[in-house]
């Protein structure tokens, strides 16, 4: 992993950004010889998987969803 010292990353942010994407390599960003930051490249969007839909096809349906859960004969008003 290539080092830089955060004054020097102030000065060519864009160009070791760009340096970042195309290599793929992470960038450690330090300031006193201490890390501070690390760049890294994304990830590829084909690997990403959307939250949405994302539950599809795991649900089970067992039995009747237009009858009525119970008798409404047996139910009385509650008192207020």
């Amino acid at each position: 992993m290539r080092e830089i010292a955060i004054s020097k990353f102030k000065a060519t942010c864009l160009a070791e950004l760009e340096t970042v994407r195309r290599t793929g390599k992470p960038l450690l960003i330090t300031r006193f010889g201490k890390p501070v930051a690390e760049v890294v490249p994304p990830k590829n969007k084909a690997d990403r998987k959307s939250w949405i839909g994302c539950m599809a096809g795991t649900g089970e349906i067992v039995g009747d969803l237009v009858a009525p859960i119970g008798a409404f004969d047996n139910w009385e008003p509650e008192d207020l």
